[in-house]
């Protein structure tokens, strides 16, 4: 005899087969990965560090690592979140407070699999689902290059994360969730270019770790990433890679996509923000295999379709006021019309950063001023100070929404209240 399965049986079966494979995925995550000490110790050799330095730089691991004003790769620096700081650990060889007792293994599974030398589950601001993409073999010359630096006793701080974010438990499953280990696998049917671009844009260099929209557990997926999103506790919106009418370069020669990441500038663009930091510390100082590796590979990005945006007309009064603050205190660099100045002063008309969705970069850029990098091929870059303190929140949306809505530019209206959450 058949029995008929009421359908909230069949829900209610399948919801608890999801949460007892949850659960044991959690349980998987808390046992950890075994460590593996097989093989012979890491032999440490200049041509190692030297490698182990540049593959530092790709990674810009020195920004997370050190805090500002102390020593490099010590640690201490504050990364916020949305659930509270992560406080980054000492990398230094320090054999109390640093890395000096760790093994080429151990840091070979914190890259890997997020796990600690003591086998602790770490912590994703350490951006290790992306670093899991990383080879053995790299992963040891950056341990070597670690080894090679001075040991500074610092121990680390704990971290300042809100219950039950500070658990490992939470951690686990936030994992579970996730986070999956697994080494870069060379795609056959793309160049062996497209290849080094790809390692290097997913792996060390975590692009996606800012160019990705994040839930609201903090987590991403292989489908988001490169889309574009909010950086989580900064403010500031990372462009999607995908799309032409944001951050893509499909369209764009390779060499000035080589340029913007070695010089910070290219012609009709250039960088600012956390971006900024990324070339000042990182993109600048590899070479130009590499750079255009990655180049190649962003420009193989699928584009996505350009979303409509519903532009919301600024009052005509908050035009009127925010042309005449415009005229005051913008026009004298970046012209009348917005053309800027080449190679001096970014345009403003047609400029991808006015006109996007969300006026937070724009914003961002009025408050806390503009400042691109100095690098070896644009040394003196010139900068846009800081009006936080001289224009009031309905200035600031004023003088955004004129720009966003003057010379061809469409872009929704920004209001009072809008600047005054992000300030």
């Amino acid at each position: 005899m058949i029995r008929h399965i009421t359908p909230w049986r069949v829900v209610l079966a399948g919801l608890l087969l999801g949460v007892g494979a949850l659960v044991l995925a959690v349980l998987v995550e808390l046992r950890g990965a075994p460590l593996d000490t097989e093989g012979p110790p890491l032999t440490v050799t200049p041509q190692l560090v030297e490698r182990g330095a540049y593959l530092a730089r790709a990674g810009n691991c020195m920004a997370c690592h050190t805090e500002r004003g102390g020593a490099t790769y010590a640690g201490g620096r504050a990364v916020p979140t949305p659930f509270g700081a992560v406080i980054s650990t000492n990398l230094t060889p320090h054999k109390a407070t640093g890395i000096g007792r760790w093994s080429a293994a151990g840091f070979w599974r914190a890259l890997h699999h997020g796990q600690s030398q003591d086998g602790r589950l770490l912590y994703p601001a350490f951006p290790y689902n992306h670093t899991t993409l990383v080879t053995r073999e790299d992963s040891d010359a950056l341990f070597a290059f670690l080894l090679d630096q001075p040991a500074v006793e610092q121990a680390s701080r704990p971290h300042a994360l809100r219950f039950p974010y500070n658990t490992q438990a939470a951690l686990a499953l936030w994992r579970a969730l996730y986070f999956k280990p697994g080494v870069f696998q060379p795609e056959p049917t793309q160049s062996a270019e497209w290849n080094r671009g790809a390692y290097l844009t997913r792996g060390l260099a975590h692009c996606a770790a800012c160019h990705a929209e994040r839930d609201a557990l903090g987590g991403s997926s292989e489908a988001q990433a490169f889309r574009g999103g909010l950086m989580p506790a900064q403010d500031w919106y990372a462009p999607s890679l995908r799309s032409a009418s944001e951050g893509g370069v499909a369209s764009w020669d390779t060499q000035q996509v080589v340029a913007l990441l070695k010089t910070g500038v290219a012609e009709g663009a250039s960088v600012m923000g956390p971006m900024a930091d990324v070339v000042l510390h990182g993109t600048q100082h590899l070479n130009d295999a590499d750079l255009r590796a990655m180049a190649v590979y962003l420009q193989a990005l699928p584009q996505q379709a350009p979303k409509p945006v519903d532009v919301q007309t600024a009052d005509p009064q908050q035009m009127v006021r925010g042309e005449k603050l415009y005229a005051q205190q913008c026009a004298q660099c970046h012209g009348d019309n917005g053309q800027g100045a080449a190679g001096v002063y970014p345009r403003l008309a047609g400029n991808r950063a006015v006109t996007l969705e969300t006026p937070h970069n724009v914003v961002q850029a009025i408050l806390g001023g503009g400042f691109a990098p100095a690098t070896a091929g644009h040394p003196r870059p010139y900068g846009m100070p800081p009006y936080r303190t001289l224009l009031t929140d309905k200035e600031v949306a004023a003088v955004a929404s004129f720009v966003r809505q003057s010379w061809g530019n469409q872009a929704p209206a920004v209001s009072g209240l809008a600047v005054q959450r992000l300030r």
